[in-house]
């Protein structure tokens, strides 16, 4: 008997998240505990139910450029080796206890510079973080190193990236506002990045338009679109038909993944709500949509709650959970056996015994 996912369920079901930000998903206690042993003194209040909810309105605004601003509380408690393992073993932890098996989160090693660590250690406190979650919790977690659009290190973050990539860094990225920052001002790190046969994703089409997403699969050559929402400006709808523009073309025949964020993509204006997010249309298209969390703190939210979100949306069964997840896995930066293997021997088969073994009908 068909049934329509429930919250508890798709808890159960193996995930794969490729973008969510490691200051974007830190525990409210622990922020408050890190601020208290380091003499970090900005935070608004220090008890963690209270800073939840500070972090989840501040970033509620509709604005990017607002929203981007709660990090630099998170960002500024993650400043010591100590607290930067600690963030990503909690990260790991919490990733597993909602079911991912694979993930790839981001940060830059660039903003945790203040108390004196160099660019390596920065890389090699989190990759411990990450290692002891994966020995403890059985996930695996990769971390992309991601520069700042606004800041001028892309080069040295992406030699970071090269330099770390047998230790558990599968990829680089840039992040930060779009307007005014187009991708193309990076265009010697991204070309240093493909002669070195590494791998790279850019956020772009969240903030700014078609022109940001174009450049950065044209320009620079990214392997997936970080968000990628407004690729819905080259598509037209007419009733039931959909004309696509030669750049949505374009990303739909070559399988340019995109790492869609609903929730995320609600606070920063992207778009208007749950059920008119392009993820919908994109989906109906079969464009590589992937779904994802972007920062579970701000955006309150977790990989299985998204997903129920669009189950209520747009009435998704099992079969629709796995397509998500499947193009998640074939995406990942991950070598081509390991993906494989997750597909085949894990994703598949958790999802066909969570799919048979309801008894809840769909309404």
């Amino acid at each position: 008997m068909t049934v329509r996912p429930t919250l508890e369920d798709i808890r159960r079901a193996p995930k794969v998240l490729l973008h969510d930000h490691l200051d974007g998903g830190v525990r409210p206690g622990t922020v408050a505990e890190l601020a208290r042993e380091s003499g970090y003194g900005e935070l608004p209040t220090t008890d963690p139910d209270n800073l939840r909810a500070w972090f989840e309105e501040a970033a509620d605004s509709g604005s990017l450029e607002r929203y981007l601003e709660t990090f630099s509380h998170t960002v500024g408690v993650m400043q010591s080796a100590e607290a930067l393992e600690r963030v990503a073993y909690e990260c790991g932890e919490d990733l597993a206890k909602d079911g991912i098996v694979y993930a790839e989160v981001r940060y830059a090693p660039e903003q945790h510079l203040r108390d004196g660590l160099s660019l390596g250690q920065v890389v090699e406190a989190v990759l411990a973080g990450f290692a002891r979650a994966g020995r403890e919790h059985g996930i695996r977690v990769g971390t992309l190193v991601t520069a700042m659009r606004h800041q001028a290190r892309s080069m040295e973050i992406a030699e970071l990236a090269v330099r770390y990539r047998d230790a558990g860094v599968v990829g680089f990225d840039i992040a930060g506002a779009e307007a005014g920052y187009p991708p193309t001002r990076h265009l010697d790190a991204f070309e240093y990045l493909q002669r070195e046969n590494a791998h790279f994703t850019i956020h772009a089409g969240e903030g700014f338009g078609l022109p940001s997403i174009w450049q950065a699969i044209q320009w620079c050559g990214a392997d997936r679109l970080g968000h990628g929402v407004r690729i819905i400006d080259d598509i037209e709808v007419r009733g039931d038909e959909a004309r696509l523009g030669r750049l949505a073309d374009y990303v739909r025949d070559k399988r340019i993944p995109l790492e869609m964020c609903p929730t995320s993509n609600i606070q920063t204006g992207a778009a208007k709500s749950i059920a008119e997010h392009p993820i919908g249309l994109l989906r109906r298209l079969s464009f590589r949509v992937t779904v994802n969390t972007d920062n579970r703190l701000m955006s309150g939210t977790t990989l299985s709650e998204e997903f129920a979100k669009l189950v209520e949306a747009f009435g998704y069964g099992w079969d629709d959970l796995q397509w998500f997840t499947v193009n998640a896995m074939k995406s990942a930066f991950a070598p081509f056996t390991e993906r494989l293997e997750l597909i085949n021997g894990v994703i598949k088969p958790g999802f066909a015994q969570l799919k048979w073994s309801g008894t809840r009908p769909l309404a």
